[in-house]
């Protein structure tokens, strides 16, 4: 098993910035993927940017330039550094986390969820 914690959400102004943890724990393989993902209410579960298996980076065309993810491998951690927010990224962002045993059998967890509001 492994455990996800969340931090970072909270309320901001259109303009600005906000940052999202993630701290994985438990039964971490060699090789993982891990990204953030959203759900606005009455909209589907999307990426917003992610590290594959292979570590690269990827990101949802909707947050290019505004979103950073990085990672820090020693604490089994994700990041979301969030800049120039606006209102359609309201949502509940959701860290995801998957460990690879093998390349073939992988284990996949997902985070609480955080609270992000953009709103004057």
């Amino acid at each position: 098993q492994v455990q996800l914690v969340e931090s970072g959400g909270g309320l901001v102004q259109p303009g600005g910035s906000l940052r999202l943890s993630c701290a994985a724990s438990g039964s971490i393989f060699s090789i993982n993927a891990m990204g953030w993902y959203r759900q606005a209410p009455g909209k589907q579960r999307e990426l917003v940017a992610e590290f594959t298996s292979n570590g690269r980076p990827n990101y949802a065309d909707s947050v290019k330039g505004r979103f950073t993810i990085s990672r820090e491998n020693a604490k089994n951690a994700v990041y979301l550094q969030m800049n120039s927010l606006k209102p359609e990224d309201t949502a509940v962002y959701y860290c995801r986390w998957i460990t690879y045993r093998t390349v073939l059998v992988p284990y996949d967890y997902w985070g609480q969820g955080t609270q992000v509001t953009v709103s004057s």
